[in-house]
């Protein structure tokens, strides 16, 4: 009787010390400082699928609430406008290659060309420098000529004229043979001579007249091909200029094939759009793309809703936040599960109320001001995420407990 009254006793003690001890825990737990609030729910990404380029849909490979994984085909959009492009901008790249392998060609060509015709110029133009100074020369040799002719002309008009003033005198004394006759025929021959002497120095004269008519002509002539040399020259002194342009012509050619490349690249890129993949993870929501239809670019076809990364933010009153931080313990009861609890963290508080970012902000500088405690949104953090048998899907509604200590 004794034994099984102390056994009895023993269980009475470890039932009271129990007792006690979830007493103490349920105590402590109450009166340890803590906020909560039931304005909160979880959220999480959504992710918009939005055309990036315009046509018909062709096949569309998902259903409502279906999940996907990242890459997935979403929509296909009929790619056959956008291959023609494709084409069409290859063949644009292949024209302008083209073009600036013609372009880069014809630069050494016309550099060199160039450089040819301008030491061509300027040797013509020394030669015709030359040819022009010898025509002055010659016109200078011509008139000297000219000069020693009339001279020459003057010298036997005057002898001609000494010769015929002693026939003159010494024909009536040869007549009455006071001079002997062999005196008078030597002065008639003297005569003839200079009379010989006379023609030659006139014809000689006008020798000497075409011969400076010749030279003149040769000086003009010269003085035209230098004229032209110096024009050719002029124009061939351009070179660096025309080197320059064909250089801008063969850079803009390959400016332009640079372009080309961007537009096929571009081609490229739209016909690669009109298949639509999923960028992340979800589950397939709001649906609004159907075979057939005529989208157009930047149109939202679908958005894809992500269960593995969620949160909860919970709206606490500006007068719960005196003790709250980052860091803090909270417990979070989602009312779709009911008594389930899951675990977290404070992560971080919001810069400003809800209010603040509202459409139309209350401004309490106008009419009757009345005060009205201000909700600030709080980010919650969950140590798991269980995807299982208790999913958290973004809109939930929840309690939040943030515990301060």
């Amino acid at each position: 009787m004794t034994g099984l009254f102390q056994g009895a006793r023993r269980w009475v003690v470890i039932g009271l010390g129990a007792v006690v001890l979830v007493g103490g825990f349920l105590l402590w737990r109450y009166l340890s400082p803590r906020e909560s609030t039931d304005d909160a729910q979880v959220s999480g990404h959504v992710s918009p699928v939005s055309a990036r380029v315009g046509g018909p849909v062709k096949t569309v490979h998902v259903r409502d609430n279906q999940t996907v994984r990242a890459g997935d085909v979403l929509v296909e959009i009929d790619p056959h406008d956008y291959e023609i492009a494709l084409q069409r901008a290859q063949a644009d790249l292949s024209v302008a290659e083209a073009a600036a392998r013609a372009a880069r060609a014809t630069v050494p060509i016309t550099t060199t060309t160039a450089a040819n015709e301008l030491s061509a110029a300027r040797a013509t133009v020394g030669a015709a420098q030359a040819a022009e100074q010898a025509a002055e020369r010659e016109v200078e040799a011509a008139q000297a000529k000219v000069a020693s002719a009339h001279a020459r002309v003057a010298q036997a008009t005057a002898n001609l004229t000494r010769a015929t003033h002693d026939v003159e005198r010494l024909e009536p004394l040869a007549s009455k043979d006071e001079v002997p006759k062999q005196a008078f025929d030597a002065a008639v021959t003297t005569q003839q001579a200079a009379q010989a002497d006379a023609e030659s120095a006139k014809a000689a004269l006008k020798e000497a007249e075409a011969n400076v008519a010749v030279a003149e002509s040769r000086r003009t002539q010269a003085a035209s091909a230098l004229a032209q040399a110096q024009a050719q020259a002029k124009a061939a002194d351009t070179t660096p200029q025309q080197v320059a342009m064909i250089e801008a012509r063969a850079q803009s050619a390959d400016a332009a094939v640079q372009q080309a490349n961007a537009a096929l690249e571009q081609a490229k890129t739209n016909l690669e759009r009109t298949t639509i993949r999923a960028p992340v993870n979800g589950i397939v929501s709001r649906k609004t793309v159907e075979i057939g239809q005529i989208i157009q670019p930047g149109q939202p076809l679908l958005a894809l809703t992500s269960l593995d990364d969620v949160w909860v933010v919970a709206n606490f009153k500006e007068t719960q936040l005196r003790r709250m931080v980052p860091g803090q313990r909270a417990s979070v009861s989602v009312d779709a599960y009911g008594s389930r609890e899951f675990s977290g963290r404070v992560e971080s508080v919001a810069a400003a109320t809800g209010a603040t970012f509202s459409l139309l902000p209350p401004d309490n500088a106008s009419g009757n001001f009345v005060k009205v405690v201000q909700r600030i949104p709080v980010k919650i953090v969950l140590d798991t995420i269980e995807n299982g048998s208790t999913p958290l899907r973004p809109g939930m509604s929840a309690e939040v407990t943030v515990h301060l200590r």
